[in-house]
Protein backbone atom coordinates (compact mmCIF):
# COMPACT_ATOMS: atom_id res chain seq x y z
CA UNK A 1 0.00 0.00 0.00
CA UNK A 2 1.07 3.31 -0.92
CA UNK A 3 1.70 5.87 1.63
CA UNK A 4 1.86 8.90 -0.30
CA UNK A 5 0.38 9.59 -3.32
CA UNK A 6 1.03 12.54 -5.24
CA UNK A 7 -1.87 14.52 -7.61
CA UNK A 8 -0.67 15.15 -11.20
CA UNK A 9 -1.63 19.09 -10.29
CA UNK A 10 1.24 18.88 -7.85
CA UNK A 11 3.36 18.56 -10.65
CA UNK A 12 1.69 20.74 -12.55
CA UNK A 13 2.96 23.51 -10.30
CA UNK A 14 6.79 22.08 -8.98
CA UNK A 15 7.57 19.98 -12.18
CA UNK A 16 11.09 19.33 -10.72
CA UNK A 17 10.14 18.43 -7.30
CA UNK A 18 10.89 15.16 -5.46
CA UNK A 19 9.36 14.15 -2.04
CA UNK A 20 11.52 12.54 0.41
CA UNK A 21 9.15 9.47 2.44
CA UNK A 22 9.89 7.93 5.42
CA UNK A 23 7.84 5.42 7.05
CA UNK A 24 8.46 3.99 10.26
CA UNK A 25 6.67 1.10 12.80
CA UNK A 26 7.32 -0.17 16.14
CA UNK A 27 7.89 3.39 17.49
CA UNK A 28 7.69 4.19 21.67
CA UNK A 29 7.66 8.01 21.60
CA UNK A 30 6.71 8.63 25.43
CA UNK A 31 8.08 11.42 26.76
CA UNK A 32 10.42 11.63 30.31
CA UNK A 33 12.81 13.93 32.14
CA UNK A 34 15.94 11.94 30.55
CA UNK A 35 14.57 12.06 27.33
CA UNK A 36 13.81 16.01 27.30
CA UNK A 37 17.40 16.17 28.32
CA UNK A 38 18.63 14.43 25.52
CA UNK A 39 16.58 16.48 23.25
CA UNK A 40 17.47 19.66 24.42
CA UNK A 41 21.17 19.10 23.38
CA UNK A 42 20.18 17.49 20.26
CA UNK A 43 18.48 20.76 19.48
CA UNK A 44 21.06 22.78 20.99
CA UNK A 45 23.47 21.02 18.49
CA UNK A 46 21.42 21.62 15.52
CA UNK A 47 20.82 25.12 16.18
CA UNK A 48 24.43 25.56 16.13
CA UNK A 49 24.92 23.75 12.66
CA UNK A 50 22.20 25.81 11.10
CA UNK A 51 24.11 29.39 11.60
CA UNK A 52 25.82 28.45 7.88
CA UNK A 53 22.68 29.27 6.57
CA UNK A 54 22.15 32.67 7.82
CA UNK A 55 24.79 34.35 6.38
CA UNK A 56 23.42 37.75 5.22
CA UNK A 57 22.23 40.25 7.73
CA UNK A 58 18.72 40.62 6.41
CA UNK A 59 17.05 37.56 7.37
CA UNK A 60 14.61 37.52 3.68
CA UNK A 61 18.27 37.57 1.93
CA UNK A 62 19.36 34.14 3.20
CA UNK A 63 19.13 31.47 0.05
CA UNK A 64 16.91 28.93 1.84
CA UNK A 65 14.23 31.65 2.95
CA UNK A 66 14.45 33.22 -0.83
CA UNK A 67 13.62 29.77 -1.97
CA UNK A 68 10.70 28.80 -0.08
CA UNK A 69 9.33 32.31 -0.22
CA UNK A 70 9.18 31.73 -4.03
CA UNK A 71 7.33 28.41 -4.06
CA UNK A 72 4.89 29.70 -1.76
CA UNK A 73 3.93 32.51 -4.33
CA UNK A 74 3.00 29.66 -6.76
CA UNK A 75 0.13 28.95 -4.87
CA UNK A 76 -2.73 30.23 -2.65
CA UNK A 77 -1.94 30.66 0.98
CA UNK A 78 -3.36 31.72 4.01
CA UNK A 79 -1.49 35.41 5.24
CA UNK A 80 1.47 35.03 6.60
CA UNK A 81 1.98 31.17 5.85
CA UNK A 82 5.80 30.38 5.88
CA UNK A 83 7.56 27.17 5.15
CA UNK A 84 8.86 24.91 8.04
CA UNK A 85 12.18 25.55 7.67
CA UNK A 86 12.14 29.36 7.54
CA UNK A 87 10.33 29.09 10.96
CA UNK A 88 12.94 27.33 12.36
CA UNK A 89 15.82 29.54 10.96
CA UNK A 90 13.97 32.77 12.19
CA UNK A 91 14.31 31.04 15.85
CA UNK A 92 18.08 30.43 15.03
CA UNK A 93 18.65 34.13 13.69
CA UNK A 94 16.92 35.50 17.00
CA UNK A 95 19.01 33.59 19.55
CA UNK A 96 15.90 31.65 20.33
CA UNK A 97 16.44 28.55 22.37
CA UNK A 98 13.82 25.04 20.94
CA UNK A 99 12.00 23.13 23.71
CA UNK A 100 11.44 19.46 23.24
CA UNK A 101 7.92 18.66 21.77
CA UNK A 102 8.16 14.96 21.92
CA UNK A 103 11.63 12.74 20.73
CA UNK A 104 10.42 12.14 16.89
CA UNK A 105 9.01 15.73 16.23
CA UNK A 106 12.74 16.95 18.08
CA UNK A 107 14.30 14.50 15.54
CA UNK A 108 12.99 15.80 12.99
CA UNK A 109 13.57 19.62 13.70
CA UNK A 110 16.95 18.73 14.37
CA UNK A 111 17.24 17.02 10.96
CA UNK A 112 15.65 20.56 9.44
CA UNK A 113 17.84 22.96 10.59
CA UNK A 114 21.17 20.87 10.54
CA UNK A 115 20.45 20.57 6.38
CA UNK A 116 18.49 23.24 5.99
CA UNK A 117 15.34 21.37 4.67
CA UNK A 118 11.56 21.49 5.55
CA UNK A 119 10.62 18.64 7.29
CA UNK A 120 7.20 17.28 8.73
CA UNK A 121 5.74 14.09 10.02
CA UNK A 122 1.96 12.93 10.87
CA UNK A 123 0.79 9.62 12.62
CA UNK A 124 0.08 6.49 10.55
CA UNK A 125 -2.96 5.63 12.29
CA UNK A 126 -4.81 8.55 12.60
CA UNK A 127 -4.38 9.06 8.49
CA UNK A 128 -8.08 7.75 7.03
CA UNK A 129 -7.79 5.98 3.90
CA UNK A 130 -4.45 7.33 1.16
CA UNK A 131 -2.38 10.36 1.95
CA UNK A 132 -2.19 12.47 -0.54
CA UNK A 133 -0.48 15.71 -1.83
CA UNK A 134 -2.27 18.37 -4.25
CA UNK A 135 -4.33 21.32 -4.30
CA UNK A 136 -7.25 21.85 -1.94
CA UNK A 137 -10.37 22.35 -4.02
CA UNK A 138 -11.12 24.68 -0.79
CA UNK A 139 -13.10 23.84 2.29
CA UNK A 140 -11.32 20.95 3.68
CA UNK A 141 -11.54 20.33 7.15
CA UNK A 142 -8.39 21.64 8.83
CA UNK A 143 -7.80 21.94 12.90
CA UNK A 144 -4.57 23.66 13.26
CA UNK A 145 -2.50 22.41 16.36
CA UNK A 146 -3.42 24.71 19.20
CA UNK A 147 -6.65 25.96 17.78
CA UNK A 148 -10.37 25.79 19.24
CA UNK A 149 -12.11 26.01 15.81
CA UNK A 150 -11.58 24.66 12.27
CA UNK A 151 -9.40 26.98 9.91
CA UNK A 152 -10.70 25.35 6.14
CA UNK A 153 -8.23 25.11 3.53
CA UNK A 154 -8.49 27.54 0.78
CA UNK A 155 -9.15 27.16 -2.89
CA UNK A 156 -5.82 26.20 -4.64
CA UNK A 157 -3.89 25.57 -1.99
CA UNK A 158 -1.38 23.05 -1.65
CA UNK A 159 -2.31 20.73 1.27
CA UNK A 160 -1.65 17.12 2.68
CA UNK A 161 -4.95 15.68 2.77
CA UNK A 162 -7.19 12.33 3.62
CA UNK A 163 -10.67 11.69 3.30
CA UNK A 164 -11.38 13.49 6.09
CA UNK A 165 -9.41 16.92 5.18
CA UNK A 166 -6.73 18.48 5.31
CA UNK A 167 -3.33 17.28 7.47
CA UNK A 168 -0.80 19.76 6.66
CA UNK A 169 -1.67 23.33 4.78
CA UNK A 170 0.19 25.59 2.74
CA UNK A 171 2.99 22.83 1.82
CA UNK A 172 4.79 22.21 4.58
CA UNK A 173 3.26 25.50 6.87
CA UNK A 174 1.44 23.94 9.61
CA UNK A 175 -0.12 20.39 10.60
CA UNK A 176 -3.70 19.26 11.85
CA UNK A 177 -4.55 18.37 15.77
CA UNK A 178 -5.87 15.04 13.93
CA UNK A 179 -2.93 13.60 12.58
CA UNK A 180 -0.31 15.21 14.50
CA UNK A 181 2.62 12.65 16.48
CA UNK A 182 1.95 11.88 19.89
CA UNK A 183 3.73 10.11 22.65
CA UNK A 184 1.19 7.65 22.08
CA UNK A 185 2.09 7.41 18.02
CA UNK A 186 3.75 4.11 17.25
CA UNK A 187 3.39 4.24 13.15
CA UNK A 188 4.81 7.61 11.33
CA UNK A 189 5.30 9.21 8.01
CA UNK A 190 8.15 11.83 7.46
CA UNK A 191 8.48 13.87 4.74
CA UNK A 192 10.96 16.12 3.60
CA UNK A 193 10.41 17.80 -0.09
CA UNK A 194 12.77 19.49 -2.68
CA UNK A 195 11.43 21.36 -5.40
CA UNK A 196 14.51 22.08 -7.48
CA UNK A 197 17.59 19.64 -8.53
CA UNK A 198 19.49 21.86 -6.72
CA UNK A 199 17.84 20.82 -3.27
CA UNK A 200 17.57 17.35 -4.03
CA UNK A 201 20.92 16.48 -2.78
CA UNK A 202 20.55 17.56 0.59
CA UNK A 203 17.18 16.72 0.59
CA UNK A 204 17.75 13.06 0.36
CA UNK A 205 20.86 13.06 2.33
CA UNK A 206 18.54 14.45 4.96
CA UNK A 207 16.04 11.73 4.77
CA UNK A 208 18.81 9.15 5.39
CA UNK A 209 20.40 11.17 8.32
CA UNK A 210 16.97 11.64 9.42
CA UNK A 211 16.22 7.77 9.38
CA UNK A 212 19.63 6.74 10.86
CA UNK A 213 19.00 9.07 13.61
CA UNK A 214 15.78 7.66 14.23
CA UNK A 215 17.28 3.92 14.44
CA UNK A 216 19.69 5.38 17.19
CA UNK A 217 16.98 6.86 19.12
CA UNK A 218 14.63 4.24 18.89
CA UNK A 219 16.32 1.00 17.57
CA UNK A 220 13.70 0.92 14.67
CA UNK A 221 14.50 1.34 11.05
CA UNK A 222 12.35 2.51 8.24
CA UNK A 223 11.29 2.46 4.46
CA UNK A 224 12.62 5.63 2.77
CA UNK A 225 10.91 6.28 -0.97
CA UNK A 226 11.55 8.82 -2.98
CA UNK A 227 8.87 10.01 -5.42
CA UNK A 228 9.69 11.98 -9.02
CA UNK A 229 7.20 13.35 -11.33
CA UNK A 230 7.02 10.26 -14.23
CA UNK A 231 8.68 10.98 -17.15
CA UNK A 232 6.64 10.90 -20.02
Amino acid sequence: MENLKIDSNFWEIFPEATVNVLTVDGLDNHVSQKRDEEMVHVLNTASEKAQKYLTEEEFSKNEIVKIWREAFTKFKKKKGARASIEALLKRVSQGRSFQPINPLVDLYNSISLEFGVPCGGEDLDKIEGSMHLGIAKGGEAFRPLGEEKDEPALSGEVIYYDEQGAICRCLNWRDAQRTMLTETTKRAILVIEALDEAQQARAFSAIEALNKRIFEYFGVSGNIEVIKQEEK
